[in-house]
């Protein structure tokens, strides 16, 4: 099944005047529970950082981590990177007219050669490194280009069935993944051979979580794989299934799980 795709058609659905792309926004922020996740570290993470930080949101896609930092704290210097130039464009031109000060700026990047050695202070990841064969090597261009006691982020699935795969020769349910999910042990020892010190690693998407994730995500894609006329019957769908998703996600965000299909991770240099 093909995400890319359908992300590039909301890009472009969501691209004209800036309310329609902060609904956008405003939309993913209280339904996606990735987003209750990382939003919550980030609000700890907040209290850690200088006044002027320089944060970079590696992977970043439509934007929505960049915009929810921007409105954190209006002194911070971010940078989002993506591989895809369409969407690098895209948010350019959205932030451009969004955002005074040119303080949140993106290009386009490949992080597996993206390095800005000790120039961050925070750096986020969300949703990125299940897409990226050469994570080792990521893991390293993240360290380097870290300021000394820099923090990272990183949300990703986890082997415990995070591409909804559940089985030792399934495959994830997204074609662009090239693995499955990490082991808590697998990232932790990747991420501490890169150089980091004091990393945290910890399940989301439990059961009430992963139903969250079916609900919101999973059928969803499903029905615009099959056609994009399903996009005639989304709103009607999610009228229907996002109180249920709401209230899933706000148990997920408040059990210590000891299994779930996501992880969160965080370091520091």
């Amino acid at each position: 099944m093909q995400y890319e795709p359908i992300k590039r058609t909301i890009t472009r659905f969501f691209s004209g005047p800036l309310f329609i792309r902060k609904l956008l926004y405003f939309f993913i922020d209280i339904l996606l529970l990735r987003t209750w996740h990382v939003k919550k570290v980030l609000s700890q993470l907040k209290k850690q950082l200088k006044e002027y930080s320089n944060v970079l949101d590696a992977g970043s896609g439509l934007g929505q981590y960049s915009w929810r930092m921007s409105q954190m704290n209006n002194s911070w210097q971010i940078k989002g990177v993506d591989i895809d130039n369409e969407q690098v464009e895209d948010c350019n031109n959205f932030f451009s007219r969004a955002v005074e000060g040119k303080r949140v700026t993106f290009e386009t990047a490949d992080l597996t050669t993206f390095t800005e050695p000790g120039k961050y202070d925070l750096i986020i990841s969300v949703d990125v490194m299940e897409h990226i064969e050469q994570d080792q090597k990521v893991f390293s261009n993240f360290y380097s280009s870290l300021k000394s006691n820099g923090f990272l982020l990183i949300s990703t699935p986890s082997d415990k069935g995070g591409s909804d795969v559940h089985d030792q020769h399934g495959s994830s349910y997204i074609d662009e993944h090239v693995r499955n999910g990490y082991s808590i042990e697998e990232i932790s020892g990747k991420l501490t051979s890169a150089g980091f010190r004091n990393v945290s690693v910890r399940y989301t998407y439990g059961k009430y979580g992963r139903l969250s994730w079916k609900l919101s995500m999973k059928y969803p894609i499903r029905m615009l794989n099959a056609s994009y006329l399903f996009f005639i019957i989304l709103p009607l769908y999610y009228l229907v299934t996002f109180p249920f998703c709401i209230i899933l996600n706000f148990f997920d965000i408040g059990i210590n799980h000891q299994e779930g299909t996501g992880l969160l991770v965080t370091a520091i240099k």
